[in-house]
């Protein structure tokens, strides 16, 4: 299945000079968002991964069905103030400002075997953030995975030593 007619390509926004993917067609399509969800599953499978993590938003959109299909657990990375046990956080800088993500601190044994899903991989500031949040819980990532990789922001270079699977490239 050709993936890439379900992702529409919206012109100037959030801002001028962007081209921004959007993922919401591929997601309102039953067979096409089955079809991604398999991919990463099947992913998943190869790297052995005993739970997935998910960044807020779309990487639990993507995640948890993978998980599900798996009968394995999900725990969601969010932004601050929205996980209510004690948690593990880590601060990043964006090309403008700054983010946090927080995970709980219980959600992972150490040793486990994590696969990380998320929609998108563009600089790779999120994705940095998420490893290092299981890595200091004791984790292994063992691979992150993404429906959508911007090559030319070069987010890959970010993830050294970790396997990465991209559904589509731009």
């Amino acid at each position: 299945m050709n993936l890439k007619k379900y992702i529409a390509t919206i012109p100037d926004f959030p801002q001028e000079g962007v081209m921004f993917r959007d993922i919401t067609p591929l997601m309102a399509d039953g067979a096409a968002f089955s079809e991604a969800t398999n991919l990463f599953t099947e992913f998943a499978k190869k790297v052995g991964a005993d739970v997935i993590v998910g960044p807020e938003s779309r990487g639990f959109i993507f995640g948890c069905p993978v998980a599900t299909n798996l009968e394995i657990g999900f725990v969601p990375v969010r932004k601050p103030g929205k996980l209510p046990r004690e948690t593990v956080s880590f601060k990043y800088d964006l090309e403008y400002g700054s983010n946090e993500l927080h995970i709980h601190k219980d959600s992972i044994k150490p040793g486990q075997k994590v696969l990380i899903i998320d929609d998108l991989l563009a600089t790779g500031g999120t994705v940095d953030a998420t490893v290092r949040l299981v890595q200091e819980i004791g984790a292994e990532v063992v691979g992150c995975a993404f429906l959508i990789e911007l090559s030319d922001l070069r987010g890959r270079d970010k993830l050294n030593n970790i396997e990465i699977y991209t559904i589509l490239d731009y």
